[in-house]
C-alpha cells in the first residue's frame, strides 16, 4: 500500500477512543457544583436559583393547605347535610306513622337508618384501606 492511500487515517495498530459525558438532574436544584457555575454566568445566579426554588417551596405548600382544608370543610359540610336529610325523613316518618301509613313511616325509618349505616360502614373501610396503604408506602420507603 502506497502512504496515498493511507492519508487521513490513524497509524496501525492504535486504538480510537471517544467518551462521551452526560449529566442530568432532577428537582428544583441543580447540583451544587453545577450551581456554583451560574456565578459565572449570572450574577448572583446561584441565589436567584435558590430564591426561587423557595418561593416554588412556599407557594406548592400554601396550595395544598388550601386543598386540604377546602377537603376538610367539604367532608364536614357533607356530613351536616346527611344528617338533616335523615332527621327529616325520620322525623317524615314517625308523622306518616302518626296518620295511620305506618308501613310506609316504618320504612322511610328504616331506610334513613341503613343509609347511616351504610355510609358509615363504607368511609370506616376506606380509612382503613387509605392507612394500610400509608403504612405500605412508609414501609417500602423506609427500606430504600
Amino acid at each position: 500500500m502506497s502512504n496515498k492511500s493511507r492519508e487521513g487515517a490513524p497509524p496501525p495498530n492504535t486504538a480510537v477512543t471517544a467518551v462521551t459525558q452526560s449529566v442530568s438532574f432532577s428537582g428544583p436544584l441543580p447540583p451544587p457544583g453545577l450551581l456554583a457555575k451560574y456565578n459565572e454566568v449570572i450574577p448572583d445566579g446561584a441565589e436567584r436559583i435558590m430564591a426561587m426554588a423557595e418561593r416554588q417551596s412556599a407557594h406548592r405548600e400554601a396550595l395544598e393547605a388550601k386543598v386540604i382544608a377546602g377537603n376538610i370543610d367539604s367532608q364536614a359540610r357533607g356530613s351536616h347535610y346527611a344528617f338533616i336529610i335523615c332527621l327529616v325523613t325520620i322525623v317524615g316518618g314517625f308523622v306518616l306513622i302518626g296518620m295511620g301509613k305506618s308501613v310506609i313511616g316504618v320504612s322511610a325509618i328504616i331506610g334513613s337508618l341503613a343509609t347511616l349505616a351504610g355510609v358509615f360502614l363504607v368511609s370506616k373501610r376506606e380509612q382503613r384501606k387509605e392507612r394500610v396503604e400509608k403504612s405500605t408506602a412508609l414501609e417500602e420507603h423506609g427500606r430504600s
